[in-house]
């Protein structure tokens, strides 16, 4: 899998530059799309909001500061070649969501969504997603395009999941490969998340899943059920369980 990594915070960042009126929605328009402006270019920017308040322009501030398109740059090299067996030839880059401030970005709606990549779509790229409800890092710019490229990896060979139970084992492949050290729970935790996924791990609404995946927070954060679970648990068990058993294969 060969990936060309494009940069696109500074384009972001430039567009926060203007007044958010509708010159600068119609000036995001223009540069998100092709000449023509009958179809979409540079698909990243559509998961951005673009009439964000500063709270975003700052963070991309500190994002640009330590040059984290360059982490991505080299953290998509690096996924090129630990992944060259594998086919395709992806465009990649970051993007700032704003899950903070913006008021139409249910995050783990979104979180959902990324787990399921189409690589055989034509406007498909590698996006590696920086939320402004956390603070800007080298390890996060690295790690979100590490865990979308492996996450493409897999469901190129092992196709999407349909299941909690393949979504947990395409998560904990893709996290434990980029190096993730987190999320993670006490051990106390894991046996507790464990539990209350066995029965779900056929589960494949996506009702289910968020809940199971993702925790409590995420739960309410849409209406859905609280299962009792914390932050992130289906991942963090999913992180553990690779981890695992990559060590005692």
């Amino acid at each position: 899998m060969q990936l060309q990594y494009v940069p696109l915070l500074q384009t972001q960042r430039d567009l926060y530059a203007m007044p958010p009126n509708k010159k600068r929605f119609e000036h995001y328009i223009r540069t998100m799309t092709n000449a023509d402006g009958s179809d979409v270019e540079l698909v990243p920017l559509v998961a951005m909001n673009p009439m964000a308040k500063d709270h975003v322009a700052a963070l991309l501030d500190t994002f640009l500061a330590f040059d984290a398109d360059k982490m991505g740059a080299n953290a998509a090299a690096e996924a090129s070649e630990a992944l060259k067996e594998e086919p395709g030839k992806f465009r990649a880059s970051l993007v700032v969501v704003d899950d903070l401030k913006g008021g139409w970005t249910n995050r783990y709606a979104y979180e959902y969504d990324c787990r399921y990549p189409t690589p055989d779509h034509h406007r498909f790229w590698v996006t590696g997603y920086l939320w402004s409800s956390e603070a800007a890092t080298e390890r996060t710019a690295r790690e979100a395009i590490l865990v979308a490229a492996y996450r493409t990896a897999y469901v190129q060979r092992e196709g999407p999941a349909r299941s909690l139970r393949q979504l947990l084992a395409q998560e904990g492949y893709a996290y434990s490969a980029a190096g993730c050290q987190s999320p993670a729970l006490v051990a106390e935790d894991l046996a507790y998340t464990r539990e209350v996924l066995a029965p779900m791990l056929n589960a494949s609404d996506k009702r289910s899943v968020i809940e199971c995946l993702f925790g409590d927070e995420a739960a309410r954060s849409l209406g859905f059920t609280p299962r009792g679970l914390s932050h992130w648990a289906g991942l963090a068990l999913a992180l553990n369980d690779a981890n695992f058993a990559n060590c005692h294969p």
